[in-house]
């Protein structure tokens, strides 16, 4: 049985549900081809349950320290089970969103693993997809006019370094504890490393994170990592740097023990569990790629700026061609690739455009050039910071550390970068996104009037920073 569609794309994540209803609005015959559930890691193994989780660390430890806003709490305590049940309802109400999107788009999902063949009778040109049914059906032939890879990835382990799910960890396993560990290592500082190590400490689990970079948040600029570090240091998490974990000293007994080079010798490390958090990896495996010309290149899929592979009809996007693997970036190449595939002349991304967020406690954000790459870019940059403790709604809040730091080309007055640290600054990233985009100057920013009293304060205080022009501080 073989069924024609103008687009088929592999995999239902972010990325790939996202280009599938750009393509239907557009007038397209969409398949989506799902071996899990629809929307991917993001919402099952990432972003939505992990800030699920997140949210209730966050009202656990506030309940804690309800006494310095004058409430009293009895007994404040923990029901895992209970946050378990918030984090799976708040999945499952967004998959039946996804699902209803589809069915409003007239998308068919076929639920199983999809292979892109060779060149056969139904097309000279690779890219037949079949696809073999999670149900045990027989195979269906799909035969699309463009294909798009959009298979994500999956957590990366150290060479010789098991995950058994239980005692060694990834964070898709750690997502599914039933009860929390006493004690945790976590292998890797980075952004996933981190915003577990936070959650994790508000939950009351002794912290301690091994991160092999001199320093945690390798990719943030230096000061913002400098501050994190001081942050979660105050907060009882054991932060250790220019680590080298040695995967063959694991051993396994009622603890898990674990030895690291650092500093010219060797440390020992012992937890109730241990999270291996060193990044993802894309999952090109098991899909047809050898079937076609794609080439991949340091296990990720290589495109244009269109996101085109070597065979033109084929394209991909997301995870599985590296970059920032971000489910927003995913979004936004999915829709780049449609209306390309369309021929609708997209413009490329400027992945230099694009906000990046952490949603550990303290919350972390940024967009453009940190200070050390707008250098080596040959800017010369001025300075503008702001600290949260000068900001009268941080002080309401009861969360002042941290700052806003502005990168700006001294030459033009040109937005270079923004870098947060602090309360909400999530959600307020956006705004410094927008003035990237519209190519503003502090001038203009700080000529924003920012209400008073809010935490976007700090912005516009920051901007007046640049030139020595701040109020408060």
């Amino acid at each position: 049985m073989a069924t024609d569609f103008d687009l088929v794309i592999l995999g239902g994540g972010t990325g790939g549900y996202v280009a599938a209803i750009r393509a239907a609005q557009i007038g397209k015959k969409v398949a989506i081809v799902e071996k899990g559930l629809l929307g991917g890691t993001c919402l099952h193994k990432g972003c939505i349950p992990s800030k699920a989780l997140l949210r209730s660390a966050e009202v656990y430890s506030t309940s804690k320290k309800a006494a310095e806003y004058g409430v009293s709490i009895e007994g404040v305590s923990l029901d895992f089970n209970k946050v378990q049940e918030r984090k799976q309802k708040i999945v499952d109400q967004l998959h039946n969103g996804v699902k209803h999107l589809m069915k409003k788009g007239d998308i068919q999902v076929f639920e199983g693993t999809g292979r892109i063949l060779g060149p056969s009778i139904f097309s000279p040109m690779p890219g037949t997809i079949s696809v073999e049914f999670n149900n045990g059906d027989e195979n269906e032939i799909l035969i699309p006019q463009n294909v798009i890879v959009a298979t994500g990835s999956r957590p990366r382990t150290l060479p010789g370094l098991e995950i058994d799910g239980k005692l060694v960890m990834s964070s898709d396993d750690a997502l599914k504890m039933e009860t929390l560990p006493a004690s945790i290592l976590i292998i890797g500082g980075g952004v996933i490393g981190i915003e577990w190590a936070s959650m994790l400490n508000d939950f009351g689990v002794e912290v301690t994170v091994v991160e092999y970079a001199d320093r945690i948040l390798p990719t943030e600029d230096e000061e913002i990592s400098k501050e994190a570090a001081r942050i979660l240091k105050k907060k009882g998490i054991k932060l250790v740097t220019g680590a080298k974990v040695l995967s063959e000293t694991l051993k396994k007994e009622e603890s898990v023990q674990i030895d690291a080079e650092h500093k010219g010798g060797t440390a020992s490390f012992s937890a109730e569990k241990i999270l291996v958090s060193v990044g993802r990896q894309a999952n090109v495996e098991g899909i047809g790629l050898e079937n076609t010309a794609i080439k991949v290149e340091k296990g990720f899929i290589e495109t244009n700026e269109y996101y085109q592979t070597a065979e033109s009809h084929i394209y991909a996007i997301g995870d599985v061609i590296g970059g920032l693997q971000l489910a927003h970036v995913a979004s936004h190449e999915g829709i780049a690739a449609v209306e390309h595939l369309s021929n609708q002349n997209p413009h490329p991304i400027d992945y230099s455009m694009i906000s990046k967020c952490i949603y550990s406690s303290p919350e972390m954000a940024s967009v453009g050039y940190t200070e050390k790459e707008a250098k080596e870019k040959g800017y010369t940059v001025k300075v503008g910071k702001f600290p949260f403790k000068a900001i009268g709604k941080a002080l309401v809040y009861g969360e002042s550390d941290g700052f806003v730091k502005l990168v700006v080309d001294e030459a033009t007055d040109d937005l270079l970068g923004v870098h947060m640290i602090g309360p909400h600054v999530t959600d307020m990233i956006s705004e410094a996104g927008l003035a990237r985009v519209l190519d503003a100057t502090p001038w203009e920013i700080a000529q924003t009037v920012h209400p008073h009293p809010t935490l976007s304060e700090v912005f516009g205080e920051a901007a007046l920073a640049v030139d020595g022009k701040a109020i408060h501080f």
